[in-house]
């Protein structure tokens, strides 16, 4: 067996922090359903209170996959997306909003309001490192929203992608101690695993606890919008009285590039132009439009121009990016038949509504099957679109996927809450994270963050509630942090210290005058560096982060401790 210790840098223990009080909600800017008064209907230990209580929002998460910053067209791209924008219109969005790099570290934050190292989630499913922050596998010291919601009296329904289970987990037989169902879930359809393989016939598709098959004409996207709607016409028939936390979890456009052929050939001639021109164009939009500070030069690409690719390669290159912009369109689409579900029961007005991306654009470059132009985008073919169209969707930002500079983490965040939220159509420039859905949600809730959960001791929240944000207010950070695959940042107020894995050195941004980091300032500040690494330190020793683990993939893979099980109730 292979001695992997001399992987691990150990820089300390986890240290415990105290938790700070949420700010409960007290009115509804705007508001059409009076909220103030509503009684908290769960006590600091999680005892169920009254659970038809009036004036609650339903709840709707809905997170598109290594989607990047600019690719809806609200956000300066070209890709039509009329119902996300709606959403955008007649809400608030964010431009200043942050993820955790990857799939599973952001579905994790998302879910328990903690950091993903704090739930074992601070790699992937694909391994347990041996390491408590690196298990694969999500912890019980972290309660999900569906967890803390449905004992209040919520209906808690999922459709989409989980991955949050140890992959050895994820067959018919389990175990399934860590499955959609046993977290909280009254209802779920989607895929366990992080990467379906297949937009036709995905992997570990799976209805409540047991695997099915797809039917005739399946298309993954449409299947998983299908499934919500079904749930959300269910719900208003079957628990009128009740508020319901639906979690809509896409694997769009994460790759394989798969769609549809009517919605891939509307975009052919569109990326024709090439990507410098797109990039280009996307930068021009997000500029006139206000999302982006005239500051902020547009990041440099570390790939050829256009010009310099053979003429007989760009037809296979153009596809790829017209396949990618189907399947957002596709998701779009789907969201907009999930609003209308909304609308037609009579549940959009009170329904929240959060749209966000898990993490960047990938820069992957997968490709096995048929490598055909004309088989990309079919079950034959299994491609990514890599690096050139990544950093398109990324624009104006750095870096891609799994990196913590802005191309990595940085997302748009879109509020639509017609009873709660009047709609502003100046962005909110507040700096938030995934960390605050969850103490966001359960404040709308009007719910305690509890100390303990099914017996189990759960880690005080790191989230802040966005509620004030919504009102134009702050949200109250004093310090983010983030670390991915080695990569480290802490962003605090308009600095920002980032740190690749590949050239191990710190560097110092101001976010206000440069977001695109483009100027490294540490030679400039060297003190601020030192105190703002310290803080990282601090954060990583009492998050679970050390220790930091340097092998590549294979060797991670190597490492594998199997499944963790469930820890025993003290």
């Amino acid at each position: 067996m292979m001695d992997n210790s001399n992987n691990w840098q150990d820089h300390g223990s986890r240290v415990e922090q105290p938790m700070s009080r949420r700010n409960f909600l007290a009115s509804a800017a705007g508001s059409a359903v009076a909220l103030t008064g509503v009684p908290s209907l769960l006590t600091a230990a999680g005892a169920a209170m009254d659970p038809t209580a009036p004036g609650r929002p339903n709840i709707l998460l809905v997170l598109a996959d290594d989607m990047g910053f600019s690719d809806i067209s609200s956000f300066g791209g070209e890709i039509n997306t009329p119902n996300i924008d709606s959403l955008m219109h007649r809400g608030i969005h964010f431009t200043q909003f942050y993820n955790a790099a990857r799939c599973c570290p952001s579905r994790a934050s998302l879910l328990t309001g903690l950091y993903p190292h704090q739930v074992g989630m601070g790699w992937l499913t694909n391994s347990n490192l041996g390491a408590p922050g690196y298990t694969g596998d999500l912890a019980r010291n972290g309660a999900t929203l569906a967890e803390l919601l449905g004992p209040a009296g919520y209906r808690t329904y999922m459709s989409g992608k989980w991955h949050l289970t140890h992959v050895k987990c994820e067959g018919p037989e389990g175990p399934k101690y860590n499955w959609p169902l046993q977290r909280g879930f009254h209802q779920f359809y989607g895929t366990l695993t992080g990467n379906g393989g297949d937009y036709f016939d995905p992997h570990t598709l799976t209805r409540g606890n047991e695997p099915v098959k797809p039917g005739k004409d399946f298309y993954y996207t449409d299947a998983i919008s299908d499934s919500m709607i079904d749930f959300i016409q269910d719900h208003k028939s079957d628990h009128p009285n009740r508020p319901f936390f639906g979690y809509l979890s896409y694997t769009a456009p994460h790759w394989p590039l798969h769609a549809l052929e009517d919605d891939i050939k509307k975009y052919i001639s569109v990326y024709e132009a090439g990507w410098d021109k797109i990039r280009s164009a996307r930068y021009r939009r997000l500029q006139e439009s206000g999302l982006l500070d005239s500051r902020w030069d547009l990041s440099p690409k570390d790939f050829p121009s256009w010009a310099e690719v053979p003429d007989e390669t760009k037809p296979l290159l153009v596809k790829r990016m017209a396949v990618y912009a189907a399947q957002i369109a596709s998701m779009d689409r789907g969201i907009g038949r999930v609003v209308d579900a909304l609308r037609k029961t009579g549940q959009l007005d009170n329904t929240l509504i959060l749209f966000l991306s898990d993490n960047g654009g990938a820069s992957n470059p997968i490709s096995r099957g048929d490598k055909s132009v004309d088989a990309l985008g079919t079950a034959k073919s299994f491609e990514s679109y890599r690096r050139e169209w990544a950093n398109v969707s990324n624009t104006p930002f750095r870096m891609y996927k799994h990196f913590v500079h802005e191309g990595g983490i940085a997302t748009p965040l879109i509020v639509h809450w017609p009873a709660g939220i009047a709609p502003r159509k100046k962005a909110v420039s507040e700096t938030g994270h995934i960390i605050d859905i969850a103490a966001t949600c359960l404040d709308v809730a009007q719910i305690d963050y509890p100390s303990t959960y099914d017996g189990y001791a759960i880690t005080p929240s790191e989230g802040r509630s966005l509620l004030p944000a919504f009102k134009g207010g702050k949200i109250g950070h004093d310090a983010l942090y983030w670390e991915h695959s080695n990569n480290r940042a802490v962003r605090q107020g308009k600095w920002k210290l980032v740190l690749r894995k590949y050239n191990g050195k710190w560097e110092l941004y101001d976010m206000e005058a440069d977001r695109t980091e483009v100027n490294d300032l540490a030679a400039m500040h060297p003190d601020r560096v030192a105190r703002m690494a310290a803080m990282w330190d601090d954060w990583a020793k009492r998050s679970q982060v050390y220790p930091l683990c340097n092998a590549g993939w294979d060797e991670r893979i190597s490492m594998d401790k199997g499944p963790p099980g469930l820890p025993p109730r003290p």
